[in-house]
């Protein structure tokens, strides 16, 4: 252990010393997936004491995807005659759905086409004039500005087959949806360092000051992790709970030029999540004058079905209401090879980095 890890964990040591008991521990959701994968691939629970617990959060893009989408995605790929091409990210390819998975469809002659960014996808449609190309759009605050200009560029560029089938999110509704849960306990929040260069650290005031929980904003080496641990723990000792940064790559203010892109391509709208249902305006669509470019506009998908495939918990593990272990398909019917649900499929999802750093109960229950 280096001298820095040594020193945050004392730090964390003597806060935590002050704040736990025989019956209390302190519960932190890190509520990105990077954080989580960072922390598994580094044995971090392992470092730290038994009254402190890190649980995982709704932070990986394709776990909180509703299931409906997935299923709409895959029955959108699968249309016969002229069906479009499917431009997506490639965690969403083996995602299974209640009709098979988007690599299943592609093995049956689908169109499913990786990329990298949803530019890269006005290329594909580009390339393509005489076919009809959908980008499925999910992730977060971080990925959504890059589909906002690529909806101005297929406009500007007079690009008429291209459209996009948004499950964009919005992260500050979802950290007030889960501190309304009755069964989870969240004394404070590891928050994402790129979601907020986006919203700025200055944004999770609201979540500190209404429902009195440390939001801090770290980075994803082991040394970030740590250090906003420390900070948000010795919060909790001092009882000041407050927004803060130990990333400096993120501001307070963020960066209000992707902010003004979002707010001219999309309005707010109720979403689902998995696990948590529908959320009020957590969700992102596209303003009316860019309805052009909305795929549900131009193609008929079935409304699909939200909920778990049969077994899988994923859900469950992304609102820390319990450990991947804890699932009884993890491990068993559900691996890498054969996933059943999205936190094993996605490079982001818990069960994935408790599949591949450490399979058993080490540090689930820290």
């Amino acid at each position: 252990m280096d001298t820095a890890t040594q020193r945050y964990c004392d730090e964390i040591g003597k806060w935590c010393a002050r704040l736990t008991r025989e019956d209390r521990r302190v519960q932190i959701m890190e509520v990105c997936g990077t954080h989580t994968m960072s922390i598994a691939r580094n044995g971090l629970r392992a470092l730290l004491p038994a009254g402190l617990r890190l649980v995982s959060g709704p932070g990986c893009p394709v776990c909180v995807t509703d299931q409906a989408y997935i299923d709409r995605a895959v029955a959108l790929a699968g249309q016969s005659p002229g069906s479009p091409i499917i431009a997506t990210y490639g965690d969403m390819v083996r995602v299974p759905g209640r009709g098979g998975s988007l690599a299943e469809a592609r093995a049956h002659g689908a169109r499913v086409e990786i990329v990298y960014s949803a530019d890269q996808a006005v290329d594909v449609a580009r390339a393509n004039p005489d076919d009809e190309v959908v980008f499925l759009a999910i992730g977060f605050e971080t990925t959504a500005p890059g589909a906002a200009l690529a909806v101005l560029r297929a406009r500007d560029e007079k690009i008429e087959n291209f459209s996009i089938m948004t499950a964009q999110k919005q992260l500050l509704p979802a950290m007030r949806a889960l501190l309304a849960q009755d069964d989870v306990r969240i004394d404070g929040f590891l928050c994402p360092g790129h979601v907020s260069v986006i919203l700025g650290w200055g944004a999770y005031d609201e979540i500190a000051e209404q429902y009195s929980r440390p939001c801090v904003v770290a980075g994803f080496d082991a040394g970030q992790i740590l250090a906003g641990t420390a900070a948000i723990v010795r919060q909790l000792a001092e009882d000041m709970p407050r927004a803060s940064s130990v990333y400096p790559s993120v501001s307070r203010e963020g960066n209000e030029r992707a902010r003004r892109l979002l707010d001219e391509v999309f309005e707010d709208e109720d979403a689902a999540w998995r696990g948590l249902g529908v959320i009020p305006a957590s969700g992102l669509k596209l303003r009316d004058e860019f309805a052009g470019f909305d795929a549900g506009g131009r193609f008929d998908m079935p409304a699909g079905q939200s909920g778990e495939l049969p077994g899988c918990r994923c859900g469950d593990v992304i609102c820390g209401r319990i450990a991947p272990p804890d699932c009884p398909l993890f491990a068993t019917k559900c691996t890498f090879r054969s996933p059943v649900g999205p936190c094993m499929v996605s490079s982001e999802g818990a069960c994935a980095a408790a599949y591949k750093y450490g399979r058993g109960r080490e540090g689930a229950d820290r």
